[in-house]
């Protein structure tokens, strides 16, 4: 079976037409990369071949050994050639061009004829005794498992076996064994950039690998690097066919080969063979090759953040002096939970609780969404650059980030297109609900937690490492908590959908799943409730803590709203938009009906696919949820019960607004959207591509997002950015602004962020309880005062002040431990100073751009 034909080309597919006809079906090919090895090939191959004889068998079937030369300037051809003369199962394929090891081990694995292929090195750091170990790893393989290879990446020195545990699986709970054996590494970039997600793999080192002999054939055969890299693009090619691998531990020769970037022919004459010097050039190489692996994602990322960038440059244009016009007073209050967040942490203050507003009561910080788990990372941001860089850069970060990593999560498990798993991605991040929430909830932006979270459960749905996913399942969860619970809690809420659905279409694989997803929830929460047992019994039960919070009757969707299209969509009507939704920041369908028609066709034409019809029922069901308890029916009177009123009165459900159900439908979209393209770009017929095309180009394009609408933002007076306040609020009371913040007006929390919360605000704008029931309200208990100072700034008259309204003043300025009154320059001016001179008694001073009033302890 000797064959010494040259290739002319080892390098991408075309290498499997260079590649000589196999000679027969063989149970083992042994594939030895080669380049300048006429110091070492000698021994190696007489190790191979009496290991392989004496195990296999001595028949012409029972194994191969096949040199894949890389063009080497020694005698290593030669050498190989007449041991091939001598044993007819040694086979040598040469390359006129020296391209590198990938180039080599393509040509070798395309020619050889293997049920199953063994890599090795021509040094023999991994002695062929060891093979044993591989194919009882992938002898324990149930037929059809998919884990059919079996890779260790090379530990320099001696390996002990015994340190590793034996056959290590890295199966905690069950389920599939072994199928590949990876050894361990330092090189920690290498690692990280080749083969996320497998530990301890050494992406540049592949001395030792068994593979079964078609699949081997098949990633060799797509891939496109040439040098020492190759190891992880097999391998990353592998797993998202979904083929597993895993790690076995296999001892190594004491004696250590070094590479080196310049060979050296064999010196003629007795004396030692040159050793091999470390090469640096291939580090380098391989790096080199990694980051070309990866720059396809790179460039996806950049698309991203600069599709991102797009949405928020209005903002970024002036981040002084503009504001999201859409965002209510949403900027106001976010940026005032980053400083809020900086001032507590920086003065080793306990981050769940404030009475930086809402004096005297204060705020329960944990019962709001203040996103602790950005906010506190990025407090040396805040600190350098302001509460309005932080805010801006977690909007335009957090959204290109989500959109990666749903990205990768499609990518990694659905499609093989890149850029399909981008489209979708894309679509899941940047759908209308994500950018009309982006105007002011950065909790309903930043959401790349939700897709490392669903990769962990269906990891724990596999049953390989339940221990291991279990724990990493509840940090992710703990860490989205601080992130944001709403969305988390929604999220859950789709993914118990998608369960019930996949165990109406598959429920074999339902059932089967479910026993090791169940135990790893177990263990996740094992994991969770430690740690967030006492802020979450903060904010149930904390001072402040309130039940549920009310939205009104009409916070679900109306049908209407389903197939229209969002006011920052590229087709988006702001007036149509603005009457079927509580606000612009609520906008939480409006998805637009050639984008729901669009998914209906994918689903009508890949409905024989499992996950589309599990996809289907999860998306229908959470756009029936998010029209509400009542539905009415446009264009009449009748209001039909929805099926909300199930979930209505169920805990913490109480407290969502269900409108916002229906961005379950986002990611929902974006997979359907990237399950038709990678199909769609596939297709043979050029006609029938570009008409794919062409519909999900006319579904895209009308809610195609705008940057969002910016404005001028309200001056802070220059009695607070002077310091001139200093004078008249004493440590430990609050300032009065007229009128008080509010959730309709809240410039105040700008100006306590600007005076890095020197003083205390009365009144305010957050979550906190309101009455005995503790019923959660937008902003402080209103009283008295508080009402009548905001009335008569928006346009009534004002009332004749009597004695008893002198007296309730003065009880509301106590309750408040206020220390000064404050009327900022404004609309009404001359009404609300006179009426408030009134009420106190005496005349106030003019200090900068406001009248003062002093209130403290003894003024009133």
């Amino acid at each position: 079976m000797t064959d010494t034909t040259d290739t002319t080309d080892t390098s991408g597919p075309a290498a499997a037409a260079a590649a000589p006809a196999w000679l027969g079906a063989v149970r083992l090919s042994v594939v030895i990369p080669s380049h300048d090895d006429a110091h070492r090939i000698g021994p190696t191959l007489d190790a191979f071949r009496a290991h392989l004889d004496a195990r296999l068998g001595t028949g012409p079937g029972d194994w191969e050994l096949v040199v894949a030369d890389d063009a080497s300037t020694d005698d290593t051809a030669a050498l190989v050639e007449a041991a091939a003369a001598d044993e007819p199962r040694i086979r040598l394929i040469r390359s006129p061009h020296h391209r590198g090891k990938g180039a080599a081990l393509r040509a070798g694995v395309l020619a050889c004829a293997g049920e199953r292929v063994l890599l090795a090195d021509a040094g023999l750091r991994t002695p062929p005794a060891e093979l044993e170990h591989l194919e009882q790893a992938l002898g324990q393989e149930a037929p059809g498992s998919g884990n059919d290879s079996g890779i260790d990446s090379g530990i320099d020195g001696g390996t002990d076996r015994g340190n590793h545990g034996g056959n290590d699986s890295g199966n905690d709970g069950g389920g599939e064994s072994a199928t590949a054996a990876l050894g361990r590494s330092g090189n920690r970039l290498v690692r990280a950039l080749g083969v996320p997600g497998i530990p301890g793999f050494r992406a540049d080192t592949c001395g030792f690998a068994l593979f079964d002999g078609d699949r081997a054939r098949a990633a060799f055969g797509a891939s496109v690097l040439d040098g020492p890299a190759i190891d992880a693009e097999v391998l990353r090619w592998v797993r998202r066919q979904g083929w597993h691998v895993a790690e076995v531990p296999v001892s190594r020769t004491r004696t250590r080969t070094r590479t080196r970037t310049r060979t050296q022919k064999a010196p003629a004459g007795p004396g030692p063979a040159p050793r091999r010097t470390t090469a640096p050039g291939d580090r380098r190489r391989a790096l080199a090759e990694l980051f070309r692996l990866n720059a396809g994602g790179l460039a996806v990322a950049a698309v991203f953040l600069a599709l991102s960038a797009y949405v928020f440059h209005g903002l970024w244009a002036d981040l002084d002096g503009r504001y999201l016009a859409d965002a209510l007073q949403d900027q106001n209050q976010w940026e005032w939970f980053v400083g809020v967040a900086t001032d507590n942490i920086t003065h080793l203050r306990n981050p769940l609780f404030t009475t930086a507003q809402g004096m005297p009561d204060g705020v329960n910080l944990m019962a709001n969404a203040t996103m602790l788990g950005l906010t506190v990372p990025l407090i040396p941001v805040t600190l350098l650059f302001g509460e309005t860089v932080t805010f801006a850069l977690v909007l335009t970060l957090g959204m290109a980030a989500s959109a990666w990593t749903w990205y990768w999560l499609i990518r990694r498990r659905l499609v093989q297109s890149r850029w399909a798993a981008a489209a979708g991605g894309a679509l899941a991040a940047f759908a209308p609900p994500m950018v009309s929430h982006a105007n002011g909830h950065p909790n309903f932006v930043v959401l790349f937690m939700l897709p490392l979270i669903i990769d962990r459960a269906l990891r724990l749905c596999e049953g390989r490492s339940i221990v291991r996913d279990g724990v990493l399942l509840g940090l992710f969860a703990t860490y989205q908590i601080f992130l944001g619970e709403e969305p988390l809690l929604i999220a859950a809420l789709g993914m118990l959908v998608f369960s019930l659905a996949y165990l109406l279409v598959d429920r074999r694989r339902a059932l089967a799943a479910a026993q090791p997803l169940g135990l790893g929830l177990v263990i996740a929460a094992g994991v969770c409730v430690p740690l967030l047992i006492y802020p979450l019994y903060w904010q149930f039960f904390g001072p402040q803590s309130y039940h549920s919070v009310l939205h009104g009757d009409n916070a679900g969707n109306s049908p209407r709203a389903l197939v229209e299209y969002a006011a920052r969509s590229l087709f988006g009507d702001a007036e149509t938009a603005g009457r079927l939704s509580l606000n612009t920041t609520e906008q939480n369908a409006f998805y637009g009906w050639p984008l729901l028609a669009l998914g209906v066709i994918v689903c009508v034409w890949m409905w024989r696919r499992r996950l589309v019809r599990a996809l289907a029922i999860t998306g229908g069901v959470a756009l029936a949820l998010s029209l509400g308890p009542w539905v009415p029916v446009p264009r009449t009177d009748v209001v039909l019960p929805g099926p909300w009123r199930l979930m209505v009165k169920l805990p913490l459900f109480e407290s969502v607004i269900e409108g916002r159900v229906a961005m379950v439908c986002a990611p929902v979209l974006g997979v359907l959207l990237a399950l038709a393209l990678d199909r769609i770009v596939r297709m043979r017929t050029r006609e029938l591509r570009t008409l794919g095309l062409l519909a999900v180009a006319a579904a895209l394009i009308p809610v195609l997002p705008l940057p969002l609408a910016v404005r001028e933002r309200a001056p802070v007076p220059a009695f607070i950015t002077s310091g001139a306040w200093k004078g008249y609020v004493k440590d430990g009371e609050a300032l009065v602004p007229v009128p008080l913040p509010d959730p309709g007006q809240a410039d105040a929390l700008h100006w306590q962020v600007e005076a890095d919360f020197g003083f205390r605000l009365a009144g305010g704008y957050f979550n906190g309880p309101w009455g005995p029931d503790r019923i959660g309200i937008y902003g402080a208990t209103p009283r008295h005062l508080s009402n009548l100072l905001r009335d008569v700034r928006y346009g009534q008259q004002p009332p004749e002040i009597t004695p008893q309204w002198r007296d309730q003043a003065r009880r509301d300025l106590e309750f408040w431990k206020a220390g000064a009154v404050v009327l900022p320059f404004q609309d009404r001016g001359v009404e609300l100073r006179d009426m408030i001179s009134e009420l106190l008694g005496r005349e106030p001073q003019k200090v900068e751009d406001v009248w003062v009033w002093r209130v403290g302890p003894g003024q009133v």
